[in-house]
């Protein structure tokens, strides 16, 4: 995998690709050292993923990316700051950042959110191989995997998780086979829009599923407190929940700060995204 590194500041650039080299990562095809790199550049390269700071004295990371991505950059992006203003934050993600790392680098956060991009970047290359095999042949009809297969799936998650005797788990887990059965996604559709499609008041049964989420976040953080290797924390804290609202959530428990936040959003597209990966 092909890293471009593009922030301001010389000493973390280093301590990233010490990182990524040390960690077998991938390899890092170029970084920003000498200023902010001709977007031609970083094209030219190709590189898979890049990481790149939030605020920089030219121009500030989420113009970047847009930019980038206007020219048609296929990199997977993951954004670095000290900032942690949920308006800025919701403009990088929303301008196509997949994840977020909070300053100062945290060698463990970075190296399991890069090898989580890795992943993402395997199984979708893994799928472009299978669809060119198949390319201009006769496409035979989708089998989609049995539904039952699918909620079993999506129940295991949820206890893994803490959130298997949550009321909301049903409603997730009822408002996520709507989803695979269509094909859509949470960002398509909206969480409101989708809830309005399930028994009972929409209302009510948002409030279930966000309480059952909030119990969610809450259980990766209490597992991440007591071992920050433990395996569902890594295989979870990245995937279903934004990971600095992770990081709050840790610091609550610690009783040195306010409650992390869940992202409705991102954990019923990331559920998803692991019921299909398995």
């Amino acid at each position: 995998m092909k890293i471009f590194i593009i922030e301001d500041d010389i000493s973390v650039i280093g301590i990233l690709e010490d990182i990524v080299e040390r960690s077998g990562l991938g390899t890092v095809c170029g970084d920003s050292g000498d200023g902010l790199p001709d977007p031609e550049r970083v094209l030219a390269l190709e590189p898979d993923l890049i990481l790149i700071d939030l605020l920089m004295p030219e121009k500030d990371g989420i113009q970047v990316v847009r930019e980038l991505k206007e020219r048609g950059c296929g990199a997977k992006f993951i954004m670095i700051s000290q900032v942690s203003s949920k308006e800025l934050i919701a403009k990088a993600y929303t301008a196509g950042v997949s994840f977020f790392i909070q300053k100062p680098i945290n060698l463990i956060e970075v190296r399991q959110v890069i090898t989580n991009i890795k992943e993402q970047i395997d199984n979708e290359q893994a799928l472009k191989t299978i669809q060119s095999v198949f390319a201009g042949r006769e496409a035979p009809a989708s089998q989609p995997a049995p539904a039952d297969r699918r909620r079993r799936r999506l129940t295991h998650i949820l206890s893994q998780a803490g959130m298997a005797g949550e009321k909301g788990s049903k409603d997730i887990i009822d408002l996520c086979m709507l989803l695979l059965e269509e094909g859509s996604s949470v960002s398509q559709t909206g969480i409101s829009v989708l809830c309005a499609r399930l028994p009972g008041p929409p209302k009510s049964t948002e409030q279930r599923i966000r309480r059952a989420v909030e119990r969610g976040l809450s259980h990766i953080a209490s597992l991440g407190l007591e071992d920050y290797d433990n395996e569902f924390f890594l295989r979870y804290a990245t995937r279903l929940f934004p990971f600095h609202e992770v990081r709050a959530e840790m610091s609550f428990l610690q009783g040195k700060g306010p409650r992390g936040k869940a992202s409705l959003k991102k954990f019923l597209d990331g559920l998803i995204i692991l019921v299909e990966e398995d």
